[in-house]
């Protein structure tokens, strides 16, 4: 996430253009999976790939290729933890539109409402904005994670970070991806309940849902707590398994299993999560410039384009040591990919786990 200086959904296509590529095999079926994700440790280099698969009717299959340790060579784990980086923008917008819904935020309120003299042209920019990259603020991470990789900071540090810059774009007016959205709309929560964003996250979607595997670390928290595949720092795999995911915050600093993203998807987009009005707003899309073609936009939701001539809604992740896939099709098929290290920029678009996420939800 932070070493491409995103965190985001398809952080490396966003930078190359890329397209997804066809399914890794014409074969449909669960050996169409395992092979994308054999070809991704043996063809491409990648230490480990995991996938989760969820069946409309809740059934759910796991594959993985590579190993979870490069150092004991232990076996990668079934449904282990992992950094889901930028998938945790799903979360935080599911918490602020549960808060539009209860009528104690306005989705197209300036954030001045909520965030008094915080940010300088607070009265121009909306609550929508910042959940959809439309806002102009500018990013706030632009060092190499290995320089910060252990030092904890407070999302006020990060905020001060951005604003140091000017405005991408008035607001309004253009689209750029930038984490710094997710760290204003994090404050705005915390200023409207009163309690941590954290705290909130927990108990209004993963108590709610269930998700028995994944957590917001506390302060200070630099470990992942239950079994997990080790991530490594490319190119030098470095292992990256331990850190401040501080820098994350609301953008990015969740930790879960690729089965728990999945029950995730599978109650957010069924209506569990949020009013039928809130959801509507959440799906409501524009375009995303830099992104694949046809891909677009919403609130902390992307639509994705798939090879079928399908899509599924889902919210990538990029952080040094883990790279996430993610989406669910209207007909309730989820699928979550897992690389443990992020792609160098030489490697080739076709082995991203975009492609195995493709082959796995055109079945």
């Amino acid at each position: 996430m932070f070493r491409r200086l995103t965190l985001g959904a398809v952080a490396l296509a966003a930078l190359t253009g890329f397209t997804v590529a066809a399914p890794a095999s014409s074969e449909a079926g669960p050996g169409a999976v395992q092979r994308g994700l054999d070809s991704l440790v043996s063809d491409h280099g990648f230490p480990a790939a995991m996938a989760s698969v969820r069946e409309p009717n809740g059934r759910g299959r796991f594959y993985s290729a590579g190993v979870g340790d490069l150092a004991t060579g232990a076996p990668v784990p079934v449904e282990g933890q992992v950094r889901i980086a930028s998938a945790t923008k799903m979360f935080t917008s599911t918490v602020v539109l549960q808060l539009v819904g209860e009528g104690k935020i306005g989705l197209d309120e300036p954030i001045e409402t909520y965030l008094p003299g915080i940010v300088p042209n607070g009265r121009e920019i909306t609550v929508r904005q910042l959940l959809q990259h439309t806002s102009g603020l500018p990013e706030y991470f632009t060092l190499d994670y290995k320089d910060i990789q252990h030092r904890y900071v407070e999302p006020r540090e990060l905020l001060d970070r951005a604003l140091a810059q000017p405005p991408m774009f008035p607001p309004g007016t253009s689209w750029r991806y930038s984490n710094t959205n997710y760290i204003v709309a994090g404050l705005i929560v915390q200023r409207v309940t009163g309690r941590p964003v954290g705290e909130e996250i927990t108990h209004r979607i993963i108590d709610r849902v269930g998700l028995r595997h994944t957590y917001w670390p506390g302060v200070g928290d630099q470990t992942i707590r239950e079994k997990h595949a080790h991530g490594y720092y490319t190119p030098d795999r470095i292992d990256f398994t331990e850190m401040d995911p501080s820098w994350g915050w609301a953008a990015g600093q969740l930790i879960a299993t690729p089965g728990d993203i999945n029950k995730f998807l599978a109650a957010l987009v069924g209506g569990r999560l949020l009013p039928p009005a809130q959801l509507a707003e959440m799906q409501k899309t524009v375009a995303a410039p830099g992104f694949p073609p046809n891909w677009r936009y919403g609130l902390g939701l992307m639509r994705i384009a798939l090879s079928c001539g399908e899509f599924a809604w889902g919210h990538g992740g990029d952080i040094d040591g883990y790279e996430t896939r993610d989406g669910i099709t209207p007909n309730g098929r989820a699928a979550t990919v897992v690389v443990t290290a992020l792609p160098s920029r030489e490697q080739s678009p076709q082995m991203l786990p975009d492609a195995v996420l493709d082959t796995a939800l055109c079945q």
